[in-house]
């Protein structure tokens, strides 16, 4: 981890953060503050809000630009289900030919097609022949701003 990423607490012990979860605000204006809105949020555990099956969902850092398009980025952390039934438009995780990546899923009648959303990229129809794993489907996307 470089120093960016490294953030430090002054006044609380390792202890104390592992008994005090961050807080959720269930509601975030973008526009102008309320000043009667200074509420403590709940607890979060980030892990219930994004882990459904804990023992089929898997994390995986994206490397490249072709989902763009649905800002899925280079560098952005994918939440994975292996136990999510592909389905037509669902963003997937797939094995194809002996490598990952990460398109939407175009399944019409006995076809499918991986298609990115960077318009740069073509569309990639499974043909007789190609080895398709469908590995998980995308839940979340975690980015860094």
């Amino acid at each position: 981890m470089d120093k960016e990423d490294t953030i430090s607490r002054s006044g609380s012990s390792e202890s104390d953060e592992k008994q005090q979860p961050p807080r959720l605000f269930e509601s975030i204006h973008a526009g102008f503050p309320s000043p009667a809105e200074d509420i403590p949020g709940t607890a979060l555990d980030i892990n219930k809000l994004v882990v459904k099956n804990p023992a089929s969902t898997f994390f995986a850092r994206v490397s490249g630009d072709s989902m763009e398009g649905d800002g899925i980025r280079d560098g952005d952390i994918l939440v994975i289900d292996k136990s999510e039934e592909p389905r037509d438009g669902a963003i997937a995780v797939c094995f194809i030919n002996g490598e990952f990546t990460v398109k939407r899923l175009r399944i019409q009648d006995k076809s499918i097609t991986l298609v990115p959303s960077n318009p740069r990229y073509r569309p990639v129809t499974i043909r007789e022949g190609d080895d398709l794993t469908i590995w998980g489907i995308v839940r979340y996307v975690i980015k860094k701003v």
